[in-house]
């Protein structure tokens, strides 16, 4: 089950201070007091997974000064003061400083759950969204994100830790649902422009005039244009088949004028183009080969093979943690129809079965062959797999259910080995044959 969100009481009347706990608690908070502002600063700072709840009028630092104080720590935390009738004013006062919210006492319990509710709410989002710009500054969690052990992923990697220590212009094509974003944001974070702006738009959002303005300028918000503020950095430009021939020609002048190496790196993304035509078909000619003197072209998630089966366990372990029940177990048979299914939408579409999976598991009705089905009769017609050989099939089952019960147990061999009924010797032939190792799981 997820982790209730904190609340820190801060009140030097002690009746209140119980009261404000026991109430909240009632209502599914994680509570904890603090009898003056100076004891609650001593734990509370920046990124405190959740929110505060405090009186104005304290002995020592008041309300008004502690507010002020976490501010500055962390602009982001939402703080809830609780004032007195002839206060009113200082609490208007502490809304334009940052708080979040006041409630004149007396107060209505009511309102107090509420207001922790949208402040909680609040938080989450600000932290999930911090938590996020983080792993995408972050070369080494984007690059565990690029999950899968399949040759094709393997060389993915490779060509991502080359192409990203280079300064020329990466193309980034693929089907649909592949990770093309993801991979552009790695290939920013494992290079020498890690630290440097990561700017991203997509060329398909807007209408030319508006595409036009928004990367060269003028902008009506009074901006810098997207070619300005990448400037040193990164410039990421999504759907870049949308791009107008007019303004592929502008876009070409800009390459053109920074020279070599360039001062602002481009990493172009196809999502979109005909079967029977290329990016070269696309693109001007002159266009094309600049952007597309490097290329990433994505793999097809049907051709990854067992990388199916680990996705597949990752991500519906992950929805099952955020919807507290448990992941479904996938039969033998299940887990062939997986590794068989033409996937038309790659990740994207396997990130949607694994949730509607673990919801479906949840009620305790449905099945994951039932969701392939219904994803491939709504996809219209499906791509064709090649079929494989029964023993591809069984050793990549036996991997997942190694995997998983490993996973469950944190890398008890003798759990393990009780669990899947295996003598420690086979257990440690299969693990070294697959490529686990218990140190993964401990």
């Amino acid at each position: 089950m997820a982790r209730a969100m904190k609340v820190a009481i801060v009140d030097d009347e002690a009746d209140m201070r119980q009261s404000i706990s026991q109430w909240l608690a009632l209502s599914g908070f994680d509570t904890e007091t603090y009898a003056s502002a100076e004891e609650a600063l001593k734990t509370l700072g920046a990124d405190f997974p959740g929110v505060v709840v405090s009186d104005i009028k304290m002995p020592g630092m008041d309300g008004m000064t502690f507010l002020k104080k976490l501010m500055s720590m962390d602009s982001g935390l939402p703080v809830i003061l609780i004032t007195g009738h002839g206060d009113v004013p200082m609490a208007v006062e502490a809304m334009r400083v940052g708080a979040f919210d006041f409630l004149e006492k007396p107060f209505n319990p009511d309102r107090m759950t509420e207001l922790a509710k949208r402040a909680t709410q609040q938080r989450k989002l600000t932290l999930d969204n911090r938590a996020l710009r983080r792993e995408l500054s972050d070369g080494t969690v984007l690059m565990k994100k690029l999950i899968g052990t399949s040759p094709v992923m393997e060389r993915l990697r490779e060509d991502i830790l080359d192409l990203g220590q280079a300064d020329s212009h990466v193309l980034i094509d693929g089907e649909t649902g592949t990770g093309k974003t993801l991979v552009a944001h790695a290939l920013h974070a494992v290079g020498a422009r890690a630290g440097r702006k990561f700017v991203t738009i997509s060329c398909a959002a807007w209408s030319e005039d508006q595409l036009s303005a928004k990367l060269f300028g003028p902008t009506e918000d009074g901006q810098l244009p997207l070619v300005e503020e990448a400037r040193g950095g990164t410039l990421c430009l999504e759907d870049i088949e949308s791009l107008s021939h007019p303004l592929q020609s502008r876009l070409l002048t800009v390459i053109n004028e920074q020279g070599t190496p360039p001062e602002t790196r481009i990493i172009a993304i196809c999502n979109e183009h005909a079967p029977d035509t290329t990016l070269e078909n696309v693109l001007r000619s002159d266009l094309y080969y600049r952007l597309g003197a490097m290329t990433i072209v994505l793999p097809p998630l049907r051709t990854r093979g067992e990388d199916i089966l680990t996705l597949f366990t990752r991500m519906s372990e992950q929805f099952a943690e955020e919807y507290g029940c448990e992941a479904p177990q996938v039969t033998a048979q299940e887990a062939a129809q997986l590794l068989q299914a033409p996937w038309p939408g790659n990740v994207r579409q396997l990130v949607n079965i694994a949730e509607r999976a673990v919801l479906q598991n949840r009620r305790g009705s449905g099945s994951i062959a039932s969701l392939l089905m219904a994803d491939n009769e709504a996809s219209g017609p499906a791509l064709t797999t090649e079929g494989k050989p029964l023993k591809d099939y069984v050793e990549a089952f036996e991997r997942m259910l190694i995997d998983n019960t490993m996973r469950r147990h944190k890398g008890s061999i003798v759990a393990v080995m009780e669990e899947l009924c295996l003598p420690r010797r086979t257990l440690n032939e299969k693990m070294a044959k697959y490529g686990l190792s218990r140190a993964d799981y401990v």
